[in-house]
This record gives C-alpha cells, structure tokens and sequence, in this order.
C-alpha cells in the first residue's frame, strides 16, 4: 500500500481530506442557510439545508471507513 510523505496510506490520508472538507463546508453551509432566510429565500435554505445533511453524511461514511482501515492496521504509520 502506498503512503505519503505523512507515513500514513493515501487511501487513510484521502478519507481525512474529504472528511475534513465535507465537516468544513457543512459549517459555513449553516451561514449560507442563514444568509438566505434572511433574505426571505426560503426554497434556496433548503437547499442549502439538504447539502449540508449530504455533507454531514459523507463525513460520517469517511469516519466509518477509518475506523475499519484502524482496524486492519493499515492506515496510519508503521510504529517506530
């Protein structure tokens, strides 16, 4: 299995990266939600709404994938 420069696999490092991006924007989505209720947009904040519940199940999905590579011992570095 490859790993990076991090020593962790690229498959672990990957499923952190879209983890991470998918909690990131699923925060500034609840300003989004709140940028457009106040501007009386109410069909656009539910769309917002629904990406942010897309995004939040994605990370939840990246975490359990991390767990089951834990599991296997193959995500992270090699003990040293």
């Amino acid at each position: 299995m490859a790993t990076g420069e991090t020593g962790f696999s690229d498959v672990a490092y990957d499923l952190i990266s879209v983890q991470y991006h998918a909690l990131k924007a699923g925060h500034d989505y609840g300003q989004y939600v709140r940028d457009a209720e106040n501007a009386g947009h109410q069909e656009i904040a539910e769309f917002f709404r629904k990406v942010m519940a897309e995004d939040s199940e994605r990370a939840a999905e990246c975490h359990r994938y991390l767990a089951e590579l834990s599991k296997a011992d193959d995500a992270g570095p090699a003990a040293r």
